[in-house]
């Protein structure tokens, strides 16, 4: 379904995290997270989080992911560690995906094969050169959906169908609640 899940993107951090040998800095974690979701929408119509997006000072964030990587919970807190300076590491390496789809888990693997090497601060530049992303100026703006599948070149027929499809899952995933692992 459509809704958040704490389940499934922190099973696309451990995924991400494993690729970068279980320490990462949690800035370039949620570029790649960034860039994943915004590939996926691209691709399939369907972003693998389905966080709410924002322009940051160091470009465009998954928002609820950002809260967990400060705030922590249930379930990311069982896997991932707080920040400790820039960095967060696994803390469990057992996890094994049970959100994620094999095909979400392959681009995971094509965005890290893409920009893992880089620097957090360039991945920041990179994505600072996005259309979607707006200067905040210390704050946060929101980035529709539609803003990002402009960018990426869709056509606004494309557009207004798979923004109506995420509606409608949304509709659906509220009037029947969560799923279990979510």
């Amino acid at each position: 379904m459509a809704a958040f899940s704490e389940t499934k993107v922190t099973e696309a951090a451990v995924h991400l995290l494993r690729l970068r040998d279980g320490k990462m800095s949690y800035l370039k974690l949620l570029k790649l997270l960034y860039l994943a979701d915004r590939e996926a929408l691209h691709r399939w119509g369907v972003p693998i989080t389905h966080d709410r997006y924002v322009s940051m000072d160091h470009g465009p964030v998954l928002s609820q992911t950002y809260n967990l990587v400060k705030d922590g919970s249930r379930v990311w807190s069982r896997h991932i560690s707080a920040p400790q300076g820039w960095d967060i590491r696994l803390l469990d390496e057992k996890m094994e995906p049970q959100a994620l789809s094999p095909a979400e888990e392959r681009l995971l693997d094509e965005i890290f094969a893409q920009h893992g090497n880089k620097t957090r601060w360039d991945i920041v530049d990179e994505l600072h050169e996005l259309p979607e992303w707006q200067d905040p100026h210390g704050s946060s703006i929101p980035i529709s959906r539609e803003a990002i599948l402009t960018a990426l070149g869709e056509s606004p027929e494309d557009i207004q169908a798979i923004l109506a499809e995420l509606e409608r899952e949304e509709q659906i995933a509220e009037r029947i609640g969560p799923r279990a692992h979510a």
